[in-house]
């Protein structure tokens, strides 16, 4: 390794070393049993590196050895010499590429498990996480941090034990050589490290300023380039001000970049500098020695040799605590996400639901959602402290019955309650007190499949994947074939559609399914409910947002995905219920009436308040 590659280290260290809290004792305990997994290619790899490190201090003593031999004219010492230098270069080629397969595989395997459990985990997270969590938070612990755990692996471990070997035996040679050129030759040294940490963090300060002016411009193009972020810039922002507040956060990118490109510059000029001042020392006290006659020329040359293969491992050993705690605390963020207990979990001895018409029931419900403390992390929502209100009750002793093939609608004010109702049957969440069944049954003691399959929901925004049509639509059911998926389509009222796609079901929908129109979406949404074939339909606000003639559309469509089917449709048009066999009236977190609509109406209350108001408007 040579002394530019390890300057080059030297700083890379200084300026990824992640200042934060200090790690637990019980991180270490946890990497340390994820190391005894792999304790066997560990060892390996272990093992390896210390006979590589061997045959590094050997060519350079070889190299000595015939220099000698050369001196003393001894041909036959030369070759043989020569011939072994050779077998140690090629063992060690062939170990360096043994030991690199050792790393990458250790380390692809590491970051292999630790994503599949970041992820899998955060799958199970409840809907209140995914309403706090910053998504780009979130997925940094799946990349950046997993491989900052990685490099504890494949890179630092490895580094310390062979750098520890190799300054150990190549101090032992240096000193049976000489001890005094040795001692001199390491007074150096601090001149070499001292300037690489200050260097080091001056370069780090640099690097956290452009990461951030990197962030204020990925942000504001992440925002402005989504297709809701150009529409709203194009109706009301000032597309000059945008240009110019991207164009002063790419300046001050530049800026920093050229900065750090000269410190750099200089602090490798510095320490190569160092390097050939280190070697003019031990050639000029060495030579004297030799023509003095107490050192061989081949021992100045060995001398000389050693001294690079002393200086990188040494160098390398002064940054490997940094190393060691960036590595850490990479760990530490990883286990934080790992650490947190999902509020809805699946019971053990969870079971399904027998099959068979399914009544949906709320016995006595109470419901408060959780605080943040209870489901999120300060570092994922990147806030200092995070947010301790919650437990206020929204959803009061509320109970009622929906029978087998039955629709009941919810109606009511905004923020009553009625979409937490649907996230409680779908159990988004679970109830603070009392039940929610389906067929008899806790939905806490159904498994999280059963009750996938059991009840279907369509939301208001009708959101997609940016894939294709087919992929979005095969999520309700992943061994559905073509001829389902077009029949769905047909009878969610999108024949015509499909038929005019040029590339049919492969046809890509775009970011959140922006490619189509709203009335489309929601219909496609309609399609995939009709491909899941559920036994319970939650439709929650399905054609709000519809204007006249694609909310027509939709209701033919939602006809046939309701029939024969138990149905909670929360609605805002009251004229979307008026055949519901029940309707509630949701007031703050209480069914403040209930009836079908002519009872509602003769009642003269709240639905009756509520008519009025929407037709008169509508008239």
């Amino acid at each position: 390794m040579s002394m530019e590659s390890v300057a080059w280290g030297s700083m890379y260290s200084a300026m990824t070393a992640q200042h934060r809290r200090p790690f637990s004792r019980e991180t270490v305990t946890r990497v340390l049993d994820l190391a005894r997994q792999r304790r066997g290619a560990l060892g390996a790899f272990i093992a390896l590196s210390v006979v590589s490190a061997v045959l590094g201090v050997a060519t350079p003593v070889l190299a000595g050895r015939v220099i000698d031999a050369m001196t003393a004219s001894d041909s036959g010492l030369v070759v043989r010499l020569a011939l072994l230098i050779a077998v140690v270069a090629v063992a060690d080629a062939g170990l360096g590429l043994l030991v690199r397969w050792l790393s990458s595989t250790i380390g692809e395997n590491l970051i292999l498990d630790l994503r599949t459990a970041v992820f899998d985990h955060v799958q199970r997270m409840p809907i209140a996480f995914f309403t706090r969590t910053r998504t780009g938070a979130l997925v940094s612990r799946l990349n950046s941090d997993v491989l900052g755990a990685q490099r504890a692996f494949s890179g630092t471990l490895s580094g310390v034990v062979s750098n520890l070997v190799a300054v150990v035996l190549t101090g032992v040679v240096m000193i049976g050589i000489s001890w005094q050129i040795t001692v001199l030759a390491l007074v150096l040294l601090p001149v070499f490290v001292l300037p690489a940490r200050r260097m080091g963090r001056r370069l780090a300060q640099l690097s956290r300023d452009a990461a951030a002016y990197n962030a204020t411009m990925t942000n504001q193009s992440t925002e402005r380039f989504s297709a809701p972020g150009a529409t709203l810039v194009k109706l009301f922002g000032r597309p000059e001000e945008e240009s110019a507040a991207f164009a002063a956060a790419a300046r001050r990118v530049r800026d920093i970049g050229i900065r750090s490109a000269m410190l750099q510059s200089v602090f490798v000029t510095a320490l190569t500098l160092v390097s050939a001042l280190a070697l003019a020392l031990v050639y000029g006290v060495g030579g004297l020695a030799a023509v003095a006659g107490t050192l061989d020329t081949g021992q100045i040359v060995s001398l000389a040799l050693l001294l690079t293969r002393l200086y990188a491992p040494l160098t390398a050993l002064a940054g490997a605590r940094v190393d060691l705690m960036s590595a850490l605390v990479s760990f530490e963020r990883v286990f934080e996400v790992l650490d947190l207990v999902p509020l809805v979990r699946e019971r053990d001895g969870a079971r399904a639901l027998p099959a068979g018409p399914v009544a949906v029931e709320f016995d006595h419900v109470t419901f408060a959602y959780p605080a943040a403390t209870d489901v999120s992390l300060a570092s994922l929502e990147e806030v200092a402290t995070l947010d301790t209100r919650g437990g206020v009750e929204v959803i009061h002793d509320l109970s009622f019955r929906v029978e087998p093939g039955q629709v009941v609608a919810l109606v009511g004010s905004s923020g009553a309650g009625k979409s937490t109702i649907a996230n409680l049957l779908a159990r988004l969440y679970d109830v603070t007190g009392g039940a929610v069944r389906l067929g008899g049954t806790d939905v806490r003691d159904l498994t999280a499949a059963s009750i996938r399959a059991t009840v279907g929901v369509v939301t208001q925004d009708g959101h997609m994947f940016h894939e294709s049509l087919r992929s979005n639509l095969r999520l309700a059911r992943p061994g559905a074939g073509d001829e389902e998926i077009v029949d769905a389509l047909r009878r969610a009222r999108l024949g015509d559609v499909l038929a005019a796609l040029p590339d049919g079901l492969d046809t890509v929908v775009g970011e959140r399914g922006y490619r189509f129109s709203g009335g489309e979406r929601q219909r496609l949404t309609i399609a995939r409910l009709l491909l899941a074939q559920p036994r319970v339909v939650v439709l929650d606000e399905a054609t709000a947002s519809l204007d006249s003639s694609s909310e027509a559309a939709v209701q033919a469509a939602l006809d046939e995905a309701l029939e024969g089917r138990t149905a909670i449709v929360i609605a805002h048009r009251l004229s979307t219920i008026r055949s519901a066999d029940q309707i509630l009236v949701v007031e703050a977190g209480r069914i403040a009436e209930r009836g079908t609509h002519e009872e509602l109406l003769r009642a003269g209350g709240r639905y009756a308040e509520l008519h009025r108001t929407q037709f008169a408007t509508a008239d």
